[in-house]
């Protein structure tokens, strides 16, 4: 459908129309999905070539894109070029909205994981915890959101070795997304599990195998045996009971 909108766009308005952008960008969101990244990266950056051209540089619909490509960029290990866009992205965001809205937090958070990836943890901890301020004065402290952004700050945490505040980290992302999605969503089994990995660290192997476990019936009920999460989930909890049996 999204290629036959662009085709139809094209015939009535030429190639570099903005409503031709508008569905290639629809389409590279669509590839980026069913995995296909370079099919993705190469209409989002043709749907960011039109926008340049035609709207003003430092233009809303620019940012968008230049988000869009960043994230292509990251799951491709760009993270130079995601980091460059996520970068110019959150400039154009706090000029066109000011620096406490929530598309700023978003963009904010997109370069606190590019940090992380790289290895910067101080700065990527930095970006997480303002877009969890922000978040946290427009949407109150128990919005999803939030709770997504404080499972990133205990991530951070974690990897610099603050087991303690990565624990109370995700305990309180668990709470945010169980009150949200309800107990058995694939969001809660994630933080069950990051949990989980946290207490094993910690040598509370009881506790850890309990949070695995739990994640591990999340995954398998919803995403299947066989997929990577479950997998994954698996192995960490198996590795939990080989520690408890040794």
């Amino acid at each position: 459908m999204y290629e036959s909108a662009a085709r139809v766009a094209e015939a009535q308005h030429g190639p570099d129309h903005p409503n031709v952008a508008v569905y290639v960008s629809n389409l590279g969101d669509l590839l980026q999905t069913l995995g296909d990244l370079d099919g993705a990266r190469s209409r989002i950056e043709r749907a960011l070539r039109i926008a340049e051209r035609t709207l003003d540089p430092g233009h809303p619909t620019v940012a968008v894109r230049r988000s869009k490509l960043g994230r292509v960029l990251y799951e491709q290990g760009d993270l130079d070029g995601a980091k460059s866009n996520f970068e110019r992205a959150l400039s154009i965001g706090e000029a066109t909205y000011g620096p406490n809205h929530p598309t700023v937090a978003i963009r904010v958070n997109n370069l606190g994981s590019v940090l992380y990836k790289q290895g910067d943890l101080d700065g990527a901890k930095s970006h997480y915890e303002r877009a969890l301020r922000i978040e946290v004065a427009a949407y109150g402290p128990d919005h999803p959101t939030v709770g997504t952004s404080v499972g990133n700050l205990g991530g951070v945490l974690r990897a610099q070795g603050d087991l303690d505040g990565a624990r109370s980290h995700y305990e309180r992302a668990v709470r945010i997304h169980e009150a949200a999605y309800g107990c058995d969503h694939p969001t809660v089994a994630t933080g069950t599990a990051n949990l989980g990995n946290v207490l094993a660290t910690q040598g509370d192997l009881d506790g850890a195998r309990c949070h695995l476990e739990r994640a591990l019936r999340i995954f398998e009920q919803l995403l299947g045996v066989d997929h990577p999460n479950t997998l994954i989930v698996q192995s960490h909890r198996d590795a939990v009971i080989s520690h408890m049996d040794g």
